[in-house]
Protein backbone atom coordinates (compact mmCIF):
# COMPACT_ATOMS: atom_id res chain seq x y z
CA UNK A 1 0.00 0.00 0.00
CA UNK A 2 1.37 3.17 -0.88
CA UNK A 3 2.63 5.79 1.77
CA UNK A 4 0.38 8.25 3.57
CA UNK A 5 2.85 10.96 3.09
CA UNK A 6 3.10 14.09 1.45
CA UNK A 7 7.42 14.15 1.24
CA UNK A 8 7.88 12.78 -2.42
CA UNK A 9 9.60 9.67 -2.67
CA UNK A 10 13.02 9.98 -4.52
CA UNK A 11 15.71 7.33 -5.26
CA UNK A 12 18.09 9.15 -7.86
CA UNK A 13 19.11 12.78 -7.44
CA UNK A 14 19.42 15.02 -10.60
CA UNK A 15 22.93 14.41 -10.20
CA UNK A 16 22.72 10.96 -10.84
CA UNK A 17 23.50 9.91 -7.38
CA UNK A 18 21.49 7.35 -5.31
CA UNK A 19 19.02 8.14 -2.34
CA UNK A 20 19.33 5.51 0.30
CA UNK A 21 15.60 4.66 0.72
CA UNK A 22 15.54 0.88 1.54
CA UNK A 23 11.62 0.78 1.33
CA UNK A 24 11.26 2.27 -2.13
CA UNK A 25 14.45 0.67 -3.33
CA UNK A 26 13.51 -2.86 -2.56
CA UNK A 27 10.47 -2.26 -5.12
CA UNK A 28 12.80 -2.19 -8.08
CA UNK A 29 15.84 -4.45 -6.86
CA UNK A 30 15.47 -6.49 -9.69
CA UNK A 31 16.08 -3.19 -12.08
CA UNK A 32 19.78 -3.70 -13.48
CA UNK A 33 21.77 -2.36 -16.08
CA UNK A 34 18.81 -3.56 -18.85
CA UNK A 35 16.20 -1.94 -17.14
CA UNK A 36 17.56 1.18 -16.74
CA UNK A 37 18.59 1.47 -20.16
CA UNK A 38 15.59 0.51 -21.17
CA UNK A 39 14.21 3.19 -19.56
CA UNK A 40 16.59 5.58 -20.76
CA UNK A 41 15.74 4.54 -24.14
CA UNK A 42 11.95 4.96 -23.52
CA UNK A 43 12.58 8.53 -22.01
CA UNK A 44 14.65 9.38 -25.04
CA UNK A 45 12.40 7.78 -27.59
CA UNK A 46 9.03 9.68 -26.01
CA UNK A 47 11.01 13.05 -26.24
CA UNK A 48 12.21 12.54 -29.79
CA UNK A 49 8.60 11.92 -31.27
CA UNK A 50 7.39 14.79 -28.69
CA UNK A 51 9.62 17.34 -30.53
CA UNK A 52 9.41 15.82 -34.17
CA UNK A 53 5.22 15.61 -33.72
CA UNK A 54 5.76 19.54 -32.41
CA UNK A 55 7.93 20.08 -35.54
CA UNK A 56 5.23 18.64 -37.54
CA UNK A 57 2.68 20.90 -36.23
CA UNK A 58 4.44 23.98 -36.55
CA UNK A 59 4.75 22.97 -39.74
CA UNK A 60 1.09 22.25 -40.85
CA UNK A 61 1.29 18.86 -40.51
CA UNK A 62 -0.88 18.55 -37.56
CA UNK A 63 -3.75 20.93 -35.83
CA UNK A 64 -2.80 20.45 -32.83
CA UNK A 65 -0.17 19.10 -30.37
CA UNK A 66 0.45 18.90 -26.47
CA UNK A 67 3.70 18.65 -25.86
CA UNK A 68 4.89 16.15 -22.65
CA UNK A 69 8.85 17.49 -22.65
CA UNK A 70 9.82 17.37 -19.38
CA UNK A 71 8.01 14.56 -18.50
CA UNK A 72 8.86 12.00 -19.66
CA UNK A 73 10.28 10.26 -16.45
CA UNK A 74 6.69 10.52 -14.46
CA UNK A 75 5.40 8.59 -18.06
CA UNK A 76 7.51 6.25 -19.28
CA UNK A 77 8.71 5.07 -15.02
CA UNK A 78 4.32 4.11 -14.22
CA UNK A 79 4.48 2.69 -17.96
CA UNK A 80 7.16 -0.12 -17.24
CA UNK A 81 5.17 -0.91 -13.87
CA UNK A 82 2.15 -2.01 -15.76
CA UNK A 83 1.53 -5.46 -17.03
CA UNK A 84 0.19 -6.45 -20.26
CA UNK A 85 -3.48 -7.06 -19.34
CA UNK A 86 -3.69 -3.96 -17.41
CA UNK A 87 -5.68 -1.07 -18.88
CA UNK A 88 -4.49 2.63 -19.17
CA UNK A 89 -6.92 5.60 -19.61
CA UNK A 90 -5.25 8.82 -20.77
CA UNK A 91 -5.88 11.96 -20.83
CA UNK A 92 -3.91 13.96 -23.99
CA UNK A 93 -0.61 14.48 -23.03
CA UNK A 94 0.43 10.64 -23.00
CA UNK A 95 2.41 9.85 -25.62
CA UNK A 96 5.47 8.45 -23.58
CA UNK A 97 2.93 6.01 -22.00
CA UNK A 98 1.18 5.10 -25.71
CA UNK A 99 5.06 4.23 -27.06
CA UNK A 100 5.82 1.46 -23.80
CA UNK A 101 2.39 -0.13 -24.41
CA UNK A 102 3.33 -0.72 -28.28
CA UNK A 103 1.67 1.61 -30.31
CA UNK A 104 2.99 2.25 -33.17
CA UNK A 105 5.17 5.45 -34.76
CA UNK A 106 2.91 5.41 -37.79
CA UNK A 107 -0.32 5.58 -35.44
CA UNK A 108 0.45 8.55 -33.36
CA UNK A 109 -0.55 11.48 -34.72
CA UNK A 110 -4.11 10.61 -36.64
CA UNK A 111 -6.30 12.40 -34.66
CA UNK A 112 -4.19 15.45 -34.21
CA UNK A 113 -3.52 15.23 -38.18
CA UNK A 114 -7.56 15.27 -38.05
CA UNK A 115 -8.02 12.74 -40.62
CA UNK A 116 -9.59 10.05 -37.72
CA UNK A 117 -11.59 9.55 -34.68
CA UNK A 118 -8.59 8.13 -32.82
CA UNK A 119 -5.00 7.35 -33.39
CA UNK A 120 -4.82 3.55 -32.47
CA UNK A 121 -7.03 -0.10 -31.61
CA UNK A 122 -7.59 0.81 -27.64
CA UNK A 123 -7.87 -2.87 -27.70
CA UNK A 124 -4.81 -4.05 -28.41
CA UNK A 125 -2.38 -2.20 -26.72
CA UNK A 126 -4.97 -1.91 -23.73
CA UNK A 127 -4.68 2.16 -23.56
CA UNK A 128 -7.60 4.64 -24.47
CA UNK A 129 -7.07 6.96 -27.51
CA UNK A 130 -6.62 10.79 -26.17
CA UNK A 131 -9.57 11.93 -23.86
CA UNK A 132 -9.90 15.97 -24.28
CA UNK A 133 -12.58 16.08 -22.14
CA UNK A 134 -10.22 17.10 -19.19
CA UNK A 135 -10.84 14.30 -16.04
CA UNK A 136 -13.42 12.16 -18.10
CA UNK A 137 -11.25 9.61 -18.10
CA UNK A 138 -11.23 8.80 -14.15
CA UNK A 139 -14.63 7.56 -14.53
CA UNK A 140 -13.97 5.62 -17.19
CA UNK A 141 -10.96 3.48 -15.63
CA UNK A 142 -13.26 3.30 -11.95
CA UNK A 143 -15.94 2.00 -13.94
CA UNK A 144 -13.73 -0.30 -15.98
CA UNK A 145 -11.34 -1.25 -12.79
CA UNK A 146 -14.95 -2.60 -11.35
CA UNK A 147 -16.44 -4.20 -14.38
CA UNK A 148 -13.02 -6.44 -14.47
CA UNK A 149 -13.26 -6.90 -10.56
CA UNK A 150 -16.37 -8.59 -10.70
CA UNK A 151 -16.04 -10.42 -13.48
CA UNK A 152 -12.71 -11.66 -11.22
CA UNK A 153 -9.93 -10.11 -13.94
CA UNK A 154 -6.50 -9.89 -11.46
CA UNK A 155 -6.00 -6.63 -13.72
CA UNK A 156 -5.65 -2.81 -12.25
CA UNK A 157 -6.71 0.26 -14.30
CA UNK A 158 -4.37 3.47 -14.11
CA UNK A 159 -5.95 6.89 -15.18
CA UNK A 160 -3.65 9.49 -16.15
CA UNK A 161 -4.11 13.03 -15.52
CA UNK A 162 -2.98 16.62 -14.96
CA UNK A 163 -3.23 19.26 -11.70
CA UNK A 164 -5.68 20.86 -13.67
CA UNK A 165 -8.13 18.32 -14.03
CA UNK A 166 -7.68 17.74 -10.08
CA UNK A 167 -10.19 20.51 -9.95
CA UNK A 168 -13.29 18.60 -12.04
CA UNK A 169 -16.22 17.26 -10.83
CA UNK A 170 -15.37 13.92 -12.40
CA UNK A 171 -12.04 13.38 -10.43
CA UNK A 172 -13.96 13.97 -7.17
CA UNK A 173 -16.58 11.56 -8.03
CA UNK A 174 -14.17 8.43 -9.91
CA UNK A 175 -12.13 8.90 -6.29
CA UNK A 176 -15.61 8.69 -4.67
CA UNK A 177 -16.75 5.69 -6.46
CA UNK A 178 -13.86 3.82 -6.34
CA UNK A 179 -13.29 4.40 -2.97
CA UNK A 180 -16.26 2.90 -2.06
CA UNK A 181 -16.55 0.32 -4.24
CA UNK A 182 -12.85 -1.12 -3.69
CA UNK A 183 -11.92 -0.40 -7.69
CA UNK A 184 -9.25 -1.58 -8.47
CA UNK A 185 -7.80 1.78 -9.99
CA UNK A 186 -4.70 3.95 -9.67
CA UNK A 187 -5.07 7.51 -9.50
CA UNK A 188 -2.14 9.12 -11.44
CA UNK A 189 -1.43 13.01 -11.46
CA UNK A 190 1.25 14.51 -13.28
CA UNK A 191 1.50 17.37 -11.66
CA UNK A 192 3.33 19.46 -13.95
CA UNK A 193 2.47 22.89 -11.56
CA UNK A 194 0.31 24.50 -14.15
CA UNK A 195 -3.19 24.04 -15.97
CA UNK A 196 -2.78 26.24 -19.05
CA UNK A 197 -2.20 29.42 -17.52
CA UNK A 198 -3.37 28.51 -14.05
CA UNK A 199 -0.36 27.77 -11.47
CA UNK A 200 -1.28 24.34 -9.51
CA UNK A 201 -1.33 26.90 -6.14
CA UNK A 202 -4.69 27.84 -7.65
CA UNK A 203 -6.08 24.49 -8.21
CA UNK A 204 -5.24 22.58 -4.38
CA UNK A 205 -4.47 24.60 -1.17
CA UNK A 206 -3.08 21.60 0.19
CA UNK A 207 -0.65 18.79 -1.92
CA UNK A 208 -2.58 17.28 -4.12
CA UNK A 209 -2.06 13.37 -3.02
CA UNK A 210 -3.72 14.76 0.62
CA UNK A 211 -6.72 14.87 -1.01
CA UNK A 212 -7.15 11.11 -2.12
CA UNK A 213 -6.85 10.78 2.11
CA UNK A 214 -10.22 12.27 2.61
CA UNK A 215 -11.96 9.68 0.81
CA UNK A 216 -9.83 6.93 2.21
CA UNK A 217 -7.66 6.01 -0.31
CA UNK A 218 -3.97 5.42 0.10
CA UNK A 219 -2.00 8.16 -1.45
CA UNK A 220 2.01 8.99 -2.14
CA UNK A 221 4.28 11.93 -3.87
CA UNK A 222 7.00 11.02 -5.98
CA UNK A 223 9.36 13.23 -7.47
CA UNK A 224 8.26 12.92 -11.41
CA UNK A 225 11.47 13.63 -12.53
CA UNK A 226 12.99 10.03 -11.04
CA UNK A 227 11.88 7.20 -13.37
CA UNK A 228 13.17 4.72 -10.63
CA UNK A 229 10.84 6.54 -7.98
CA UNK A 230 8.33 6.90 -10.56
CA UNK A 231 8.64 2.93 -10.94
CA UNK A 232 8.75 1.88 -7.64
CA UNK A 233 5.44 3.67 -6.14
CA UNK A 234 3.23 2.57 -9.12
CA UNK A 235 4.59 -0.69 -8.53
CA UNK A 236 3.84 -0.49 -5.42
CA UNK A 237 -0.08 1.06 -5.79
CA UNK A 238 -1.21 -1.25 -8.69
CA UNK A 239 0.03 -4.57 -6.26
CA UNK A 240 -2.12 -2.65 -3.60
CA UNK A 241 -5.33 -2.40 -6.62
CA UNK A 242 -4.51 -5.93 -7.93
CA UNK A 243 -4.69 -7.82 -4.47
CA UNK A 244 -8.21 -6.69 -3.69
CA UNK A 245 -7.08 -2.98 -1.52
CA UNK A 246 -9.17 -1.04 -3.35
CA UNK A 247 -8.00 2.48 -5.20
CA UNK A 248 -4.98 4.14 -5.11
CA UNK A 249 -3.55 7.33 -5.60
CA UNK A 250 0.02 8.49 -6.74
CA UNK A 251 1.26 12.43 -7.58
CA UNK A 252 3.86 12.69 -9.35
CA UNK A 253 5.71 16.09 -9.09
CA UNK A 254 7.25 16.96 -12.59
CA UNK A 255 7.22 20.14 -14.76
CA UNK A 256 5.72 21.11 -17.98
CA UNK A 257 8.76 22.40 -19.83
CA UNK A 258 7.10 23.17 -23.41
CA UNK A 259 3.96 24.69 -23.93
CA UNK A 260 0.57 23.37 -23.03
CA UNK A 261 -0.27 22.65 -26.56
CA UNK A 262 0.85 24.17 -29.50
CA UNK A 263 -1.49 26.87 -29.52
CA UNK A 264 0.17 28.54 -26.32
CA UNK A 265 2.05 30.53 -25.32
CA UNK A 266 3.91 29.91 -22.04
CA UNK A 267 6.04 32.69 -21.60
CA UNK A 268 2.77 34.84 -21.23
CA UNK A 269 2.48 33.66 -18.00
CA UNK A 270 5.61 31.93 -16.44
CA UNK A 271 8.84 33.42 -15.85
CA UNK A 272 12.35 32.12 -17.66
CA UNK A 273 14.19 31.17 -14.30
CA UNK A 274 11.33 29.03 -13.44
CA UNK A 275 11.83 27.63 -16.59
CA UNK A 276 15.33 27.64 -16.12
CA UNK A 277 14.95 26.14 -12.28
CA UNK A 278 13.45 22.92 -13.88
CA UNK A 279 15.76 22.42 -16.96
CA UNK A 280 18.30 21.83 -14.35
CA UNK A 281 16.44 19.00 -12.89
CA UNK A 282 15.98 17.61 -16.44
CA UNK A 283 14.42 13.60 -16.38
CA UNK A 284 16.46 12.56 -19.28
CA UNK A 285 19.66 14.09 -18.04
CA UNK A 286 19.28 12.57 -14.56
CA UNK A 287 18.82 9.11 -15.59
CA UNK A 288 21.85 9.61 -18.11
CA UNK A 289 24.14 10.57 -14.65
CA UNK A 290 23.16 7.72 -13.05
CA UNK A 291 23.99 5.30 -15.92
CA UNK A 292 27.37 6.81 -15.67
CA UNK A 293 27.69 7.18 -12.25
CA UNK A 294 27.36 3.22 -12.34
CA UNK A 295 29.20 2.09 -15.12
CA UNK A 296 26.23 1.94 -17.22
CA UNK A 297 26.84 4.29 -20.12
CA UNK A 298 29.37 4.56 -23.56
CA UNK A 299 29.54 5.69 -26.69
CA UNK A 300 28.07 2.82 -28.41
CA UNK A 301 24.76 2.72 -26.53
CA UNK A 302 23.96 6.56 -26.87
CA UNK A 303 24.54 6.28 -30.65
CA UNK A 304 22.69 3.11 -30.64
CA UNK A 305 19.44 5.14 -28.61
CA UNK A 306 19.63 8.20 -30.95
CA UNK A 307 19.14 5.88 -33.67
CA UNK A 308 16.07 4.29 -32.63
CA UNK A 309 14.62 7.61 -31.22
CA UNK A 310 15.43 9.16 -35.00
CA UNK A 311 14.28 6.52 -36.65
CA UNK A 312 10.63 6.79 -34.82
CA UNK A 313 10.57 10.03 -35.27
CA UNK A 314 11.46 9.24 -39.30
CA UNK A 315 8.41 6.79 -39.33
CA UNK A 316 6.03 9.02 -37.86
CA UNK A 317 6.65 11.70 -40.29
CA UNK A 318 6.82 9.78 -43.46
CA UNK A 319 3.36 8.26 -42.07
CA UNK A 320 2.07 11.54 -41.17
CA UNK A 321 2.83 13.19 -44.14
CA UNK A 322 1.53 10.77 -46.22
CA UNK A 323 -2.10 10.01 -43.95
CA UNK A 324 -5.43 10.71 -46.60
CA UNK A 325 -8.13 12.87 -46.02
CA UNK A 326 -11.08 10.80 -44.88
CA UNK A 327 -13.91 10.93 -47.44
CA UNK A 328 -16.53 13.19 -46.07
CA UNK A 329 -18.97 9.93 -45.16
CA UNK A 330 -16.52 8.25 -43.05
CA UNK A 331 -17.23 11.55 -40.49
CA UNK A 332 -20.03 8.43 -39.03
CA UNK A 333 -18.19 5.37 -39.22
CA UNK A 334 -16.84 4.21 -35.43
CA UNK A 335 -19.07 6.60 -33.22
CA UNK A 336 -21.05 3.68 -31.43
CA UNK A 337 -20.39 -0.02 -31.54
CA UNK A 338 -23.12 -0.76 -32.52
CA UNK A 339 -26.14 1.00 -35.19
CA UNK A 340 -27.45 4.28 -33.73
CA UNK A 341 -30.78 6.07 -34.98
CA UNK A 342 -29.60 9.71 -34.80
CA UNK A 343 -25.95 9.05 -36.35
CA UNK A 344 -28.43 6.97 -39.23
CA UNK A 345 -30.35 10.56 -39.30
CA UNK A 346 -27.41 12.76 -39.94
CA UNK A 347 -25.18 10.31 -42.07
CA UNK A 348 -28.95 10.41 -44.36
CA UNK A 349 -29.23 14.28 -44.01
CA UNK A 350 -25.49 14.96 -44.83
CA UNK A 351 -24.95 12.76 -47.64
CA UNK A 352 -28.07 14.46 -49.27
CA UNK A 353 -26.05 17.68 -48.61
CA UNK A 354 -23.10 16.49 -50.16
CA UNK A 355 -25.02 15.83 -53.30
CA UNK A 356 -26.74 19.28 -52.96
CA UNK A 357 -23.54 20.78 -52.80
CA UNK A 358 -21.49 19.04 -55.49
CA UNK A 359 -21.03 19.80 -59.09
Amino acid sequence: MPDKNTYPVQLVQPDGRRVHDRVHAALVSDIGATELRALYTDMVIARRIDVEATALQRQGQLGLWPPMLGQEAAQIGSAHALHPDDYVFCSYREAGVAHVRGVAPEDMTRLWRGVAHSCWDADAVKMTNPAIVVGAQGLHATGYAYAAHLEGAEIATIAYFGDGATSQGDIAEALGFAATWGAPVVFFCQNNHWAISAPVRVQSATPIARRAFGYGIPGVQVDGNDALAVLAVTRQALAHARSGGGPAFIEAITYRMGPHTTADDPTRYRTSAELELWQGRDPIDRMKRLLDREGMWDSDFERQVTERADDIARRMRAATVAMPDPEPMELFDHVYATPHALIEEERSEYAAYLEGVRP
